[in-house]
């Protein structure tokens, strides 16, 4: 009888370390790196200007996880839900999928926002960054209001950035009078070298709709037209040599 409680006791051990290796192998699974374009289920991301989050949401659906992102908005959670028909439903699948999601983050300030100075990102990404139509928009008071927009969050992405390996994404409409914005330049005078502008295509992103944020017409979507996602990297001082060649 001795014996073959001992048998038992062997097979249920068994048993569980074959359960056991099966949740291992589980684990990592849940743990594969997943893609969608440019960015990756390991990198931490921060979204930036948002409109009704659908970018955020497309990212998340692609990751299985949104524990890696944190998705911000100029707008109030109210205004989000008055101005946008999906918005707030996204929100809410945002934070199931583990995204943190933060209101009133004002891209020209946010590396002084109290939780986002704590912390470094592989990917600041902000999408189409306008500030609205106060103007015309090929006017020259337009222009600069966007210019000013461009630096001031290139100038906040660069200190929120993981040091030695981050990018911000900036993607952003081609030609006239999108090009007098000197989105490249504004860069450059602020220490961002472009590592490269490769084209956007909204169908890379299933699920995202661009949306116009401002007026009676704030949920549609505007023409895009030619447009790029420029990605910036910070400018790597060159090594310094003594004489002796060391």
């Amino acid at each position: 009888m001795g014996k073959g409680k001992e048998n038992m006791d062997l097979v249920e051990e068994d048993e569980y370390y074959e359960t056991t290796d099966e949740e291992d192998e589980e684990e990592e699974e849940e743990e594969e790196e997943k893609w969608r374009k440019h960015y990756s289920s390991k990198h931490r991301i921060l979204l930036v200007g948002e409109g009704d989050f659908s970018f955020s949401l497309c990212l998340a659906r692609e990751f299985g996880s949104a524990h890696n992102m944190v998705a911000t908005s100029l707008d109030t959670q109210e205004n989000i839900g008055r101005k946008y028909s999906n918005g707030l439903g996204n929100i809410r699948e945002l934070e199931e999928r583990g995204c943190l999601v933060l209101y009133g983050v004002d891209a020209k300030q946010m590396s002084q926002h109290y939780f986002l100075r704590t912390q470094k990102f592989d990917r600041i990404v902000y999408n189409f960054p306008h500030v609205g139509f106060i103007f015309r928009e090929n006017s020259y008071c337009q222009i600069q209001l966007n210019k000013g927009l461009v630096k001031e969050f290139l100038r906040n992405a660069k200190l929120l950035l993981k040091e030695g390996k981050g990018e911000i994404h900036v993607s952003h409409k081609e030609g006239d009078p999108y090009n007098k914005w000197e989105l490249v330049k504004k860069a450059e005078k602020i220490g961002l070298i472009l590592h490269e502008a490769v084209p956007f295509c909204k169908e890379d992103y299933p699920g995202y709709t661009n949306k116009r944020a401002q007026g009676n017409q704030s949920d549609a979507s505007f023409r895009l037209g030619d447009c790029r996602t420029y990605k910036f990297r910070p400018l790597t001082p060159s090594p310094k040599y003594s004489l002796n060649g060391k």
